[in-house]
């Protein structure tokens, strides 16, 4: 399928590993250029060095969400450097889930706040563009109560609210915003692996609750972020779209 998406210009937070190493490379198949940030700067040195030569052009800087200023700035140098924005896409999360107060100011700086500001940096970049996207990665810990209720669960829900807050606002500016909720993931190095090396029971039980006896990859989270950034995605703003494998059974009507 044409996603109608090349020569666009991408913003990716978290781009160096799991799902947003993976839009990284899939908006680069699409024929994307991509403007991505990480806080390591060996692994932002190194993922550029992975996708250089694809085709579509990648730009990695050393970002810390939880900096306004920082991300500011990045949106702005990312801007020259591309040409334009097209499309932004909020990934990063501080994996913040014990219900402690430090948990809860780490996570609404950077999973809420971090996105709240990269959008309001963005906002001008995207508004001269013919194809502007927004999309937010939440989880399903914002749509159902689970283990990671709490600081974690609950600022992915206001994710989901805020981001259906924006298709709403920008509609008339021709601005789309949607987020994509995946389920759990397993990559390596992520928290899944290891959860499965510390708690293998814990993690059995997780496993167990998939009814396809799997759990994601990155590279099925990045599809359907990929797809909603897309301009083949054209009247489809403000949609909640979770990626689980059927893991989660509430029914939204």
């Amino acid at each position: 399928m044409d996603l109608k998406a090349q020569g666009l210009n991408a913003l990716v937070t978290g781009g160096t590993r799991g799902i947003g190493r993976a839009i990284v490379s899939a908006f680069l198949e699409e024929g994307v250029n991509v403007a991505f940030c990480a806080r390591s700067a060996d692994a932002v040195t190194e993922t550029v060095k992975a996708f250089a030569g694809q085709g579509a052009r990648v730009h990695g800087s050393v970002v810390d969400v939880g900096d306004g200023d920082a991300i500011t700035s990045w949106v702005e140098a990312s801007a020259v450097d591309l040409g334009g924005i097209d499309i932004v896409v909020s990934n990063v999360s501080a994996l913040a889930i014990p219900d402690t107060e430090e948990n809860w100011e780490a996570t609404i700086n950077v999973d809420l706040m971090g996105t709240v500001r990269l959008v309001k940096a963005a906002m001008p970049h995207l508004e001269k563009s013919h194809s502007g996207s927004i999309v937010t990665v939440s989880s399903v810990s914002g749509r159902e109560v689970d283990f990671a209720a709490g600081p974690y669960g609950t600022i992915k829900t206001a994710l989901v609210a805020y981001t259906q807050g924006l298709a709403a606002q920008l509609a008339a500016k021709g601005i789309r915003a949607n987020t994509v909720s995946p389920g759990n993931t397993y990559f390596d190095g992520g928290v899944w692996e290891s959860i499965k090396n510390g708690n293998p029971e814990f993690f059995a039980t997780a496993l167990g609750l998939n009814p396809t006896g799997r759990m994601g990859t990155p590279e099925e989270m990045a599809a359907a972020v990929v797809f909603l950034a897309s301009p083949i995605s054209s009247f489809t703003t403000g949609t909640n779209l979770v990626v689980d494998g059927a893991l989660t059974r509430g029914i939204h009507l």
